[in-house]
């Protein structure tokens, strides 16, 4: 089962069972791969809504590492050690939020589909999905694009988005040269595969009760360098650091769980258009708790307590929109 809607949409779609091979969630490490087959289809906010869409927990013991913000720090500690023993410009380190939100004595229910729905109107210009196979659940939202391909025109777009804040403070030397390691990287890439790149000036990106920073690229290329352009462009500095492959090795010694399908990418095939969309805000669900996953720049500049606070504040994407009746 996959609900989604495309951004900027009031169209809900649903993929219908066919051998087509429309929808694919491509994992962090690109080792997992869910080919979710069918031909696209529109449904309505009532049809969703009467969807029975219902977690089941992976096992009866599961053993939980709650995060706190004292061994974030640590993390934190260890990721700026990494930076800087590796003369790195940033590190990209996430947490695995644990949300537990089924009380003994609640009688209420948490209704994915109307969550859904809810997460929907409140990120109007975002890829938002829904999907259940293989007893896993998620739920995911973003404005990010990983690329954009328009098969009419051969033209390929996408975005570089770094740095967060609440909407009402002003940006630091930190953000902005987070922001610039991003876009830099993308054209580096760019460039290899269009000689007329065209780069708009750096802007913020509003979504929810944050803001980011984001530059929009626009390039003609040939329809066969679009997968090596993708393979090329994820992970980007802004999910993982750069050189991307060393930053991987060191997400990975001191992360400690398994990011699976956050900060990978979702690619979606209509008519027109090849869409790749990063898997940012994302959770994932079981019978009485769910998984938020939410990460953030490291730089030798970073506050511990301030990166905290980002993550707890990104978690609330998810968070604020989940319904119980």
């Amino acid at each position: 089962m996959l609900i989604f809607r495309l951004p900027d949409s009031d169209i809900f779609n649903r993929l219908e069972f066919s051998k087509e091979k429309l929808v694919s969630f491509v994992s962090f490490d690109t080792k997992t791969v869910l080919d979710l087959k069918g031909s696209i289809k529109e449904i309505s906010r009532e049809d969703i809504e009467n969807q029975n869409v219902s977690p089941k927990t992976k096992s009866q013991l599961i053993e939980i590492a709650k995060e706190t913000p004292e061994s974030y720090a640590l993390k934190i500690s260890q990721a700026k050690d990494f930076i800087e023993k590796n003369e790195l410009k940033k590190l990209v380190l996430s947490r695995r939020k644990l949300l537990m939100y089924i009380d003994i004595d609640s009688e209420k229910k948490l209704s994915l589909t109307k969550s859904f729905l809810k997460f929907c109107d409140s990120y109007p210009s975002a890829f938002c999905y829904l999907f259940e196979k293989n007893g896993e659940i998620w739920m995911g939202g973003f404005s990010e694009i990983l690329g954009k391909f328009d098969k009419k025109n051969n033209t390929f777009e996408t975005m570089s988005v770094a740095g967060t804040l609440p909407l009402d403070e002003h940006w630091t030397d930190k953000e902005i040269e987070e922001q610039k390691a991003v876009t830099e990287y993308i054209q580096s890439i760019l460039r290899k595969f269009s000689s007329n790149l065209k780069v708009s000036s750096t802007k913020d990106l509003i979504s929810g009760n944050i803001k980011h920073l984001k530059t929009d690229f626009s390039a003609e290329i040939s329809p066969e360098s679009l997968d090596k352009i993708i393979s090329e462009l994820h992970p980007t500095p802004a999910v993982c650091g750069f050189p991307k492959e060393l930053c991987a090795q060191g997400i990975k010694s001191i992360e400690h769980f398994n990011r699976e399908f956050y900060a990978g990418y979702i690619k979606v095939e209509t008519e027109d258009f090849i869409y790749y969309f990063v898997n940012l805000r994302c959770a994932s669900f079981f019978k009485n708790y769910a998984f938020l996953f939410v990460g953030g720049g490291i730089t030798l500049k970073s506050d511990a307590q301030k990166e905290w606070q980002e993550t707890e504040l990104k978690s609330l994407a998810i968070q604020n929109n989940l319904v119980f009746e």
